[in-house]
């Protein structure tokens, strides 16, 4: 007889518990866990009563895989959670669920519902909560016309830009304004690699026509970063074959990519091509202003007061992408949260310097590189310009130009643009170019990388 099946729910969770303790740090544990306060088990999922949205927040992004790891040692396989801010004084009185809870609930079947149909959407990136400003309203824009009119606006849909900038953002509020407009839509998400290792999976325990049914029946196929794709020729011709389906059905297809499809390397030009048959958007890193609005969205969401000081210096210094300056504002708020004070400049840089020197290393522009090839190669700077082709400046003009598209988030025609006004095809071809010398010539991959070291450094 299994053991949990005597036990209260009260039970189960104090158990839940006490595994946590076993594989979190005491402090992480008596800081995020010991205030949730267990509601109830319904209907396959846990409430659990959290003071503030924080909590949510910071479990969700730290914790959530422990957590979910721990509730399956003691109740159902995928048991859902939901967090419920409760006041203190329904902490004490809890004869029966309060209104936050029933809402909830709702809220927790509705999502269920969604996660069965649609896949693994997830249920905060939506519309609503995506914060447009110039650097995304292009990509903002054809998303939303796509989920309003699904495979007959662009077809596919291929979105592209660097780490964090909100492409699986926009790809799942896609799906689930979809699913608003059909509700029984079959929305399918997944990450290349994902569709690969099913691919896989269903090869080597005979179930094709299973897979193939699952992804060609969709009504709408969202896949994220095909660049992954690149090298797997298998992978790459069942994509093909499934693409081909859902386009002649007229299904919409979504992907997205860190780089426009021809720059994707290895990547077949049939493919190419057909993710070149609809729109193409690109996601740019955001400016300040939108840093700025990002910040006090997220700040409103957590219900957290910083001042505009607070949430300016950090959009100051966290450029890179918007899931770390998420996370840097999920850091400062955890602690104003925590230590109920007004939080000061001075903390705000103590809290955040890792954030910072991270950062720091990774302000990377193609001036600087250009400087330090010159600087390596004993070149003038008017060499990473000039029409000369003698191999002494050629080659490391190609370095430089390699080393841009790897370190920089500009475009080809960009990186083209600041080496004299070259073309796409010309900084397409340099860099491979280099990929091939590096595998062959020990030399040169050695200067590269050292390079490299010096740029990302900022030594």
């Amino acid at each position: 007889m299994d053991k949990n099946a005597t036990l209260s729910d009260q039970e189960k969770w104090d158990q839940t518990c006490s595994e946590l303790q076993k594989q979190i740090s005491p402090d992480a544990y008596q800081r995020w866990f010991l205030p949730l306060q267990f509601i109830q088990y319904s209907n396959s999922e846990i409430f659990l009563g959290i003071e503030n949205s924080i909590y949510q927040f910071w479990i969700e992004e730290n914790y959530l895989d422990t957590l979910r790891g721990c509730l399956e040692l003691h109740w159902e396989a995928n048991t859902g959670i939901q967090f419920v801010v409760v006041s203190n004084q329904e902490e004490k009185s809890k004869p029966s669920l309060s209104q936050e809870v029933s809402q909830a609930k709702r809220n927790g079947s509705q999502s269920k519902s969604l996660r069965s149909i649609a896949g693994d959407l997830i249920p905060r990136y939506t519309f609503d909560s995506f914060v447009v400003g110039l650097n995304n309203q292009f990509a903002h824009a054809a998303c939303i016309a796509v989920s309003k009119t699904p495979a007959k606006t662009y077809n596919p849909l291929f979105i592209h830009g660097a780490v964090g900038l909100g492409k699986t953002h926009l790809m799942h509020a896609v799906g689930h304004e979809v699913f608003k407009v059909k509700k029984n839509a079959r929305i399918v998400y997944v990450t290349s690699e994902q569709f690969t290792n099913e691919f896989v999976s269903a090869i080597q325990h005979g179930e094709l026509v299973k897979f193939r049914k699952r992804f060609r029946q969709a009504d709408a196929l969202l896949i994220d970063d095909v660049q992954f794709f690149a090298g797997k020729d298998r992978s790459q011709e069942e994509f093909f074959h499934t693409f081909n389906a859902l386009f002649d059905g007229n299904k919409q297809i979504v992907l997205t990519s860190d780089s426009p499809p021809s720059d994707v390397d290895n990547l077949e030009q049939r493919l190419v091509s057909r993710f070149e048959w609809g729109l193409t958007a690109e996601l740019q890193p955001p400016d300040i202003e939108t840093r700025m609005a990002i910040l006090k969205a997220k700040a409103d969401k957590l219900d957290v007061l910083l001042g505009d000081s607070v949430l300016l210096f950090i959009a100051e210094r966290v450029k890179a992408n918007i899931r770390r300056l998420e996370g840097a504002l999920n850091r400062v708020a955890a602690w104003a949260a925590l230590n109920e004070r007004k939080i000061t400049q001075d903390q705000v840089e103590d809290l955040l310097k890792d954030f910072i020197q991270e950062e720091a290393r990774h302000i990377v522009t193609i001036e600087l590189i250009q400087k330090r090839i010159t600087e390596e190669f004993d070149l003038r700077m008017s060499d990473m310009t000039s029409k000369r082709r003698p191999n002494n400046i050629a080659i490391p003009r190609m370095v430089a130009m390699y080393l841009s598209r790897r370190l920089t988030s500009k475009s080809l025609q960009e990186i083209g643009d600041a080496f004299g006004g070259r073309d796409h095809g010309t900084v397409l071809h340099a860099c491979r170019s280099v990929e091939d010398r590096i595998s062959n010539d020990p030399t040169l991959r050695q200067q590269v990388h050292h390079i490299t070291q010096k740029l990302e450094t900022n030594s």
